[in-house]
């Protein structure tokens, strides 16, 4: 991470997040249990950051980011925006904020309106918070269709005309359409062939550089984030249990987990060389295990790890891990 980067206030800070979700039975419906999607993550994005989100499938990756989007009430916890707490804003003010705040989502069809032409799609943000009148809308979907690498061409055709690709980068000039500070890309580029993934990582860095984007970059794919993100958080079962600079986590990780998930990065030449395959299932985020959450799957857990859960500590400099043997393994 760029000094610069380092020393810029906090965009977003999270702090003690939960969110649950009840499970409900019985005939009056009554709450049994919870689904702790999100239990107590607290991290923070900084301007012109970009941030990685990484862990399995089921982890609560996209639940923080519908929680911060403010799509799924939070159980407890806090989300700031530019010192401005997101989860108690009134609805109004919320609306003004989410100028700065936009998403990229995985599916690029189904997020786009099957019904809207690219133009509609790109400028309807654009119209709804009065920044254009409907004289300009031609003008500004041309300029962000220039942004994304599309032509103009493509202002008036559908959704359904378009590749992958194309369809996401509409996807993208609809996000930076309100030059947020801040854009949420959920598996942006999962979804992808390998050959139009490298192109839209380029170019998402590329609108990073021009208008200072910061980027919460949630994907499984490691060794993407490794080439997109200044840091990477690991989430396991709804916690964070490493976060620190890209290429610490990536040469040099120490949470066995994000060992686990750095050992599943293909290397050219090298078949499962070194590769740590995890025993047993992900448990129920419904009723997570005692103590560490990772130790039913964990070769070095000790009856210790059992019983105390365990809190992110300092183990070099920005670089944290949620692990009682950090300094032994």
């Amino acid at each position: 991470m760029s000094n610069a980067v380092a020393t810029s206030p906090a965009l977003l800070k999270i702090t003690d997040l939960k969110t649950w979700f009840p499970i409900r039975r019985g005939v009056f419906s009554r709450t049994v249990a919870h689904v702790r999607a999100v239990d107590g993550v607290s991290l923070e994005i900084r301007e012109g950051e970009t941030l990685g989100l990484v862990g399995e499938s089921g982890c609560g990756k996209t639940t923080l980011a519908r929680s911060i989007l403010g799509l799924d009430p939070i159980q407890s916890g806090s989300i700031a925006f530019e010192g401005q707490a997101l989860h108690t804003m009134r609805s109004e003010d919320l609306r003004r904020m989410r100028r700065d705040l936009q998403v990229i989502f995985q599916d690029p069809f189904s997020s786009l309106n099957p019904r809207m032409t690219v133009i509609d799609i790109i400028t309807e943000a654009l119209i709804v918070h009065g920044l254009i009148g409907n004289a300009d809308r031609e003008t500004a979907a041309i300029e962000l269709l220039n942004d994304v690498g599309l032509g103009h061409d493509s202002l008036h055709r559908y959704p359904h005309e378009f590749s992958g690709g194309q369809r996401q980068r509409i996807g993208v000039a609809r996000a930076i359409a309100l030059k947020p500070k801040l854009i949420l890309c959920d598996e942006a580029v999962s979804a992808l062939d390998v050959s139009v993934q490298a192109q839209v990582v380029n170019l998402l860095m590329d609108l990073r550089e021009k208008y200072n984007l910061a980027y919460l970059f949630i994907s499984h794919d490691l060794s993407v984030v490794r080439h997109v993100c200044d840091r990477i958080a690991v989430m396991y079962l709804g916690e964070l249990v490493e976060i620190g600079p890209a290429e610490a986590i990536i040469s040099a990780p120490r949470h066995p987990y994000t060992r686990a998930l750095v050992s599943a990065i293909p290397q050219v030449g090298v078949e499962g060389k070194g590769r740590i395959v995890l025993t047993g299932d992900v448990p129920s985020p419904a009723s997570p295990p005692p103590g560490c959450r990772f130790h039913t799957r964990c070769a070095h857990a000790l009856d210790a790890c059992r019983q105390s859960e365990q809190a992110l500590k300092d183990v070099a400099r920005a670089h944290q891990v949620a692990c009682m043997r950090v300094d032994e393994l």
